[in-house]
């Protein structure tokens, strides 16, 4: 069970990576290409990564403080670097709680085909969860492999 439960941030970094790349992918293919449903495709699997990164997530931090009782992975970086973590760390949570209504609002009006409300509510979607999923991949990063504590 340990050793399960310590590859979740490993694939919840995949799993935020995946919801980026998926987000420019679409972005490319609406904005540069016009394919409607190849854009369509990539942000519902965006969105199914995302899904799946949370369910991941609260899995991880429940199985670890039930079966480990531990919290939270501690950031052991020193100097400079630690109120960069920190910054990137409450803005990446701040948004990520944030995000979550204009996720489901924009993916509902672009799968009713209202596009004019689609596009602009997806002007504010699109960077906000791009910034949520590089900045996950980031505090993995930083928690994990450049800093681990574990």
């Amino acid at each position: 069970m340990k050793d399960f439960i310590f590859t979740l941030p490993h694939v919840n970094a995949l799993l935020n990576t995946t919801s980026g790349l998926c987000l420019i992918i679409g972005y490319v293919m609406i904005r540069r290409r016009r394919r409607i449903n190849a854009h369509r495709a990539c942000m519902i699997a965006a969105f199914v990564a995302s899904v799946v990164f949370l369910i991941s997530y609260v899995l991880y931090h429940s199985l670890l403080a039930y079966y480990l009782g531990q919290g939270p992975t501690k950031f052991q970086g020193v100097g400079f670097i630690r109120p960069v973590y920190f910054f990137i760390l409450f803005t990446h949570t701040v948004l990520a709680i944030i995000i979550v209504p204009f996720v489901i609002i924009t993916l509902r009006r672009g799968l009713k085909r209202q596009d004019e409300k689609h596009r602009r509510i997806a002007r504010w979607t699109f960077p906000l969860w791009l910034y949520v999923s590089v900045t996950g991949v980031l505090v993995y990063l930083f928690l994990y492999q450049l800093y681990p504590s574990r």
